[in-house]
């Protein structure tokens, strides 16, 4: 006997239908690429939505047809968001931060019949489509006709305003009802360690991510909040934001292009932000602007941190220094992205070491979420905190499958995806990232954790960022060797840095060499390129003779 409930599809256009029938005042914030501001409402957005899903009909976009989107957080994205999905095409993020080889290829492989871009991005447009193989019909520049840019485009590949589409389209357009597992979204990872490959979302995983992400356990957003999504809406769905916010009707205020640490202090206190979420790079840049400047952040209460480990000393320092809680998330491309979540618990009798120590891990799996721990063969391995294996994850919103492979070809016989992290988790569940496997060091037949040595160097007063990389060694293999910069106007002292690891881990994990840097290289969803530093430092020890 079945239930006698209503049913209705898992869509995504319910989502901007909700927020436009139940909070349709609430605000739309968007810092545009001129730096001026732009307001809207969710009413109006849904609105512009519709209008712009009928332009697509126009255009020849149908069911399934992959749409590619290359823009900042903004409005503009946010309608093409759910305007495309909404109409049952597939809208497919491009990250700007990727090469134009990559960008071309990505744009070949997802055979995208429309590409939509922030005009910031011509540069980029051009050299890609120099390299294309004929599948684009079209590129539309998100600005109005007066704000055109010339485009030098390969023929066959028409040229397109935005603003003059939205204006010859009407607002008669109904969301329509089908298979909640239809493909709604494609995203592509970074492509760090081979080709970029597409992770093919349906309407249904979107929507059961969004409900999850919501709990009080995870984002816990309420009608009310006003929160800005640091996370590029082109890196794995903005983090899921663009449909959390609207679901609960929470504000958006979207920063455009301006992720330096001073335009985001202006933008939160200008538009009261209480909650915000990126990765590290961005919240040590704020950091060391509130530091420098003196500013403070009068309204923001919580930051999310993802997209790699988040160093102990920054959650302590918003804590401390500015009352702000620092909250660790991790999630991958594969998982739409959200798998964990370190949500805020008090612990009877725990001192102020362990509550950080513990603060800093990944968290416990989300509803919807399964997780373990397996050795090299699959077998699951204890969850004593200690025992470290490769991580494993299956659910509701978790990749089966890359797009244009076979089903089910990215998991094991039992179902698990394995995601290229080693890992420790808890009697109780809180999973902790010890290293990628690849950035895992192995010094004479033993493990060392690159991300705990980063985690010791950043702690010191005078590092700015920090990163560990494994060097060939003659007699042990591999040997860490940390790379640093310097706080601005702060001299590392390299003797000191080093005396800051004894007692704190192993004599052998102690790093054999320290090489001060200007930068670090980054990659394109803003992660320290590992990649990059292992290539360039493969052989320091070797050529400086500090291998002896």
């Amino acid at each position: 006997m079945f239930g006698l409930m209503q049913e209705r599809p898992l869509l995504i256009a319910s989502i901007i239908q909700h927020a436009a029938r139940h909070h349709g005042s609430t605000d739309v914030v968007s810092r545009l690429l001129d730096g001026s501001t732009h307001r809207t409402t969710y009413r109006q957005l849904e609105a512009r939505a519709r209008r712009l899903a009928r332009a697509l009909q126009r255009l020849g976009v149908r069911m399934e047809d992959r749409v590619a989107t290359l823009a900042w957080n903004s409005f503009r994205h946010l309608e093409l968001y759910y305007g495309i999905s909404g109409m049952g095409a597939v809208c497919h993020t491009v990250n700007p931060r990727l090469s134009a080889d990559d960008v071309a290829y990505i744009l070949d492989h997802a055979q995208d019949r429309f590409l939509f871009a922030d005009t910031s991005f011509t540069a980029l447009i051009e050299a890609a489509a120099a390299k294309l193989s004929g599948h684009l019909r079209g590129v539309v520049l998100l600005c109005h006709a007066a704000e055109m840019p010339s485009l030098a485009l390969p023929a066959g590949i028409e040229v397109l305003c935005y603003e003059t589409l939205m204006d010859a389209a009407d607002e008669d357009f109904a969301w329509p009802s089908f298979d909640e597992r239809t493909a709604a979204s494609l995203c592509y990872t970074s492509g760090t360690t081979g080709r970029p490959k597409g992770a093919l979302y349906s309407h249904r995983s979107v929507l059961l991510h969004t409900m999850a992400q919501n709990s009080a356990a995870v984002f816990g957003l309420r009608p009310g909040d006003r929160m800005l999504p640091v996370v590029p809406m082109f890196h794995v769905n903005g983090w899921g934001s663009p449909y959390a916010a609207p679901a609960m009707g929470a504000a958006m205020i979207m920063p455009g292009r301006h992720l330096d640490g001073a335009s985001l202090a202006s933008l939160m206190n200008a538009e009261r932000v209480v909650f915000s979420a990126g990765v590290p790079t961005v919240w040590l840049g704020l950091l060391q602007h509130l530091r420098s400047s003196g500013e403070r952040l009068h309204t923001v209460r919580r930051l999310v941190i993802g997209g790699s480990a988040c160093p102990p000393a920054l959650i302590e320092a918003f804590d401390k220094e500015y009352g702000i809680t620092v909250e660790h998330a991790w999630g991958m491309t594969e998982t739409s992205p959200l798998g964990t979540f370190n949500t805020p618990v008090e612990v009877p009798g725990e001192d102020a070491t362990a509550a950080l120590r513990r603060k800093a891990k990944q968290g416990h799996a989300i509803f919807g979420i399964d997780m373990r721990i397996a050795d090299d063969m699959g077998h699951e391995l204890p969850w004593d905190g200690t025992t470290s294996g490769n991580l494993q994850v299956r659910g509701h919103w978790v990749c089966s499958a890359y797009f244009g492979d076979a089903p089910d070809s990215a998991n094991d016989a039992e179902g698990w995806f394995t995601c290229g992290d080693v890992a420790t988790i808890t009697s109780d569940g809180n999973m902790e990232i010890t290293d990628r496997s690849k950035d895992v060091i192995k010094s004479g037949g033993e493990w060392i954790s690159s991300i705990l040595l980063e985690n010791i160097a950043v702690a010191q007063p005078d590092v700015a960022e920090a990163a560990v990389v494994a060097a060939a060694h003659p007699k042990w293999d591999e040997r860490p060797v940390l790379l640093v910069v310097p706080r601005q106007g702060k001299t590392i002292d390299t003797a000191a840095l080093l005396g800051a690891y004894r007692g704190k881990v192993p004599n052998y994990w102690v790093p054999d060499a320290v090489v001060v840097l200007d930068e670090l290289p980054h990659t394109a969803t803003g992660k320290i390129s590992k990649l990059t530093l292992r290539k360039q430092f493969r052989n320091h020890l070797v050529a400086t003779g500090a291998a002896g």
